[in-house]
């Protein structure tokens, strides 16, 4: 078995019991740090990518969303999922077609979520949405790399916050053949067990951007991955946003204090 099955291998049963924490980094940088940690798994952010480029989160384009596939996967020996948005494409032959560019960049995985980018229709209807996601199934498979395709329900994340949907929509994308299902933004005990019941024995992405829970009580909840999205980056922006601020108004330099090593963080691998 070669190396890249092998990472895709172990990465698919990453996902078949407990629970783990796939962190976000925004950068080869943030990536290594992150390995360095010992978490066995990481996750892009779209985010954290589009921010280090100074846009919005939905202005990064195809070709530098891969680019940025290629740098982290080689920058780290663990395994990459991708935020891959929702495909860079609506139809679904050119979701396959993006699909399998993302597939041979190394990842051990990518996500597909279900949100338009359009305010008055911010959802694909039910059934497009579905045929999105067996697109990238069917992009996987043709591509024989076997990563774990995860699909994304976007109802908590664009204000229309309705578990039954979610709930139906994620059935749907486990019959279409993905292997994880994410709704993104869900922020109750009660909501994270309705789903991980509803989707059994799928395997559920519980999103933490906010401390309203830990690792061991979304274990609990039978959670068996955990990812933060942007928020770490957003964590990193807030430190330097402070100390610019206070040079700025006050001519202070008092957060220069007890900063990390980052050149030995980082001597250590070059």
């Amino acid at each position: 078995m070669n190396v890249r099955v092998d990472r895709v291998a172990a990465f698919h049963r990453l996902h078949s019991s407990g629970c783990f924490v796939m962190p976000n980094p925004w950068d080869a940088g943030s990536a290594r740090a992150l390995e360095q940690l010992g978490f066995r798994a990481l996750a892009t952010t779209s985010a954290g990518l589009a921010w280090t480029l100074g846009r919005g989160d939905d202005h990064v384009p195809l070709e530098q969303t891969i680019e940025h596939l290629r740098v982290v996967v080689v920058a780290v020996d663990v395994h990459v999922n991708a935020n891959f948005k929702a495909g860079f494409a609506v139809d679904p032959q050119h979701v396959t077609v993006n699909v399998k560019r993302a597939a041979a960049t190394g990842i051990a995985g990518l996500s597909i979520e279900d949100s338009t980018g359009d305010e008055t229709h911010p959802l694909h209807d039910f059934d497009l949405a579905v045929e999105r996601v067996r697109a990238a199934r069917q992009a996987i498979d043709e591509s024989g790399t076997g990563i774990v395709l995860t699909a994304r329900s976007e109802g908590f994340v664009i204000g229309r916050p309705d578990i039954d949907e979610t709930i139906r929509r994620l059935r749907a994308y486990a019959d279409a053949g993905a292997d994880c299902l994410y709704a993104p933004r869900i922020g109750t005990a009660e909501h994270i067990a309705s789903i991980v019941a509803a989707v059994s024995p799928t395997p559920v992405n519980l999103l933490i951007n906010a401390p309203f829970i830990t690792v061991a009580e979304a274990a609990a909840l039978g959670v068996r991955r955990i990812s933060v999205g942007g928020t770490l980056a957003r964590v990193a922006w807030a430190g330097f946003l402070q100390a610019a601020q206070d040079i700025a108004d006050a001519g202070t330099f008092g957060r220069f204090d007890r900063l990390p090593d980052v050149e030995a963080l980082f001597s250590r691998r070059s």
